[in-house]
């Protein structure tokens, strides 16, 4: 017995918008980097941009203005690539970057209409070379999850000198971080072809772990962690492969 539900949506097809909907004139960059290269709130869309090295972000808002035009402006953020980017999940203009250039840094963006912030409300410099991720707890609004060249570090922004937790460090680059929907655990995937759990208020190193290799191929594409509800997710280049649940490492 097929323990998967055959989905109702399996065949829809995505409709494209109108072009009088689409934000345009913007030039978007095309760098290389673990993290995302375009991100949304309720409120704006961020994206990266071939300007300033990659270090500037271009910035517009999810509606138009009063007239039915976007308004694209620009958030010079890092003096090198922005390698990833995250909205908070409990303030819309709150943006969390990280960069090349070994920092972090805590945005408050206001209408693209007005003029940006000229400086982070935060600056965090974990002093582990480049940056690669970084993403909001989704049930703490001061819990970022950072993640460096190889160390996932979990950081209370309330106390910004030094990280909660430096998590174990892995074996290569590490590529994805992905909360569970309660925020109790965190998962990694890493070059390494390892993914692994953590439960960071218990202990720095793994509650488990999964050879990616037994589920799947990654040899062209980095795996992805979801990890939404209890099950993790990886994805390969040719297709989606359920992995395991994780509820027992609670």
């Amino acid at each position: 017995m097929n323990r998967f539900k055959t989905s109702k949506f399996k065949n829809t097809t995505p409709k494209i918008g109108k072009k009088d909907g689409w934000i345009n004139n913007i030039r978007a960059g095309s760098f290389s980097c673990q993290g995302n290269h375009i991100k949304a709130s309720s409120k704006f869309v961020v994206f990266n941009t071939e300007q300033a090295g990659g270090g500037m972000l271009g910035l517009s808002s999810v509606k138009p203005g009063s007239d039915g035009q976007w308004t694209v402006t620009q958030l010079p953020c890092h003096s090198d690539l922005v390698t990833d980017m995250d909205f908070s999940p409990f303030d819309e203009s709150l943006l969390a970057t990280c960069s090349g250039d070994e920092t972090v840094k805590l945005w408050s963006l206001v209408d693209p209409e007005l003029q940006q912030p000229s400086s982070p409300e935060l600056t965090l410099r974990p002093g582990q070379g480049r940056i690669e991720l970084v993403l909001f707890h989704p049930t703490s609004s001061c819990l970022l999850a950072v993640g460096a060249t190889k160390s996932p570090l979990i950081w209370d922004t309330s106390r910004p000198d030094t990280p909660l937790a430096v998590l174990e460090q892995h074996g290569d680059q590490l590529q994805s971080l992905s909360w569970k929907r309660d925020g109790s655990l965190l998962a990694t995937s890493c070059k390494d072809k390892m993914l692994r759990v953590f439960d960071p208020r218990a202990q720095t190193t793994a509650v488990q772990r999964l050879n990616l290799d037994v589920y799947i191929s990654i040899s062209s594409k980095s795996p992805v962690v979801t990890g939404g509800g209890d099950e993790l997710l990886g994805d390969s280049s040719q297709s989606t492969a359920f992995l395991r649940s994780f509820d027992r490492c609670q």
